[in-house]
């Protein structure tokens, strides 16, 4: 199968990209240096001369704070971008894979979001991504919306190398009133490679479990055999430009490995990666 994917050079996109040449996919890798998403001619010429089979949509604005006062910039890649991706895919009836986030949700459920429920975006972040969705259903009838959660892997910044970058601090504070799913993006590399056994639709493809973003940093440190005075805060002491779920917890119907034991992988990863 031929897989073109977008962002082949972010976080996910590294992973990703591999991890389907190992399934057997032939793979096209694109990014903004060839093929720039926000522009619905570049976009029709390298989808319409490649002739995928498959389209993975990794490539998008993921700047949470900085959304909230550049909305512009954010609908540009996060909408536009995938409406221009959408149409082509939607008129050569190519499948569309694309990738969203639990930032569609509110926060305010008490057990864990299923792909059915509504959601209601509190931040311009998820917003974008929600309105993505629409644009995904709207003009294709062949795809998948996979929302993931807490991402983080060994090709981006992220939470866990921000935590491990911080651990020589006096004391350490992290927020422990936000609950979500943190995921690795081999997990969702491989629940991505799933996915495509399964109908079209939308599903959460996140690790299995949940903590804090305090307990996420507790289990990072626990793992990492490192000790951290480590202080739990509330999101009103740890004030941000945009509004955070205090709830994002998704059913991934098992697709996912339990967070922790997806953890210590990476973090041996990444103990092998510097060897």
């Amino acid at each position: 199968m031929k897989v073109l994917v977008t962002g082949a050079n972010g976080m996910l996109g590294q992973d990703l990209c591999p991890i389907l040449e190992d399934a057997g996919c032939f793979v096209i890798e694109t990014d903004i240096d060839t093929m720039d998403i926000t522009n619905s001619e570049s976009t029709k010429s390298v989808i319409t001369s490649s002739h995928p089979d498959l389209v993975i949509h990794c490539a998008a604005y993921t700047n949470v704070d900085k959304a909230e006062e550049d909305l512009e910039t954010a609908t540009k890649i996060n909408v536009t971008g995938v409406e221009n991706i959408a149409k082509v895919c939607g008129s050569l009836d190519i499948p569309l894979v694309y990738i969203s986030t639990d930032y569609v949700f509110d926060g305010t459920n008490k057990t864990p979001y299923k792909p059915d429920d509504k959601p209601n975006p509190i931040n311009n972040y998820g917003l974008t991504k929600l309105q993505g969705e629409e644009m995904v259903k709207k003009y294709c009838s062949k795809y998948y919306i996979a929302r993931t959660s807490w991402l983080y892997g060994i090709h981006g910044k992220n939470f866990v190398e921000t935590m491990l970058s911080l651990k020589d601090k006096p004391e350490l504070k992290v927020v422990d009133d936000q609950i979500g799913c943190p995921t690795w993006t081999v997990e969702l590399a491989n629940g991505i490679l799933k996915l495509l056994q399964k109908p079209y639709g939308t599903y959460h493809i996140c690790g299995s479990g949940s903590t804090s973003w305090y307990g996420f940093a507790k289990e990072i440190f626990r793992q990492s055999n490192i000790k951290v005075n480590l202080i739990s805060c509330t999101t009103d002491e740890f004030p941000r430009p945009a509004k955070r779920p205090h709830y994002s917890v998704m059913d991934n119907d098992k697709i996912c490995r339990n967070w922790e034991a997806a953890l210590n992988d990476y973090l041996q990863l990444r103990i092998e990666e510097t060897v």
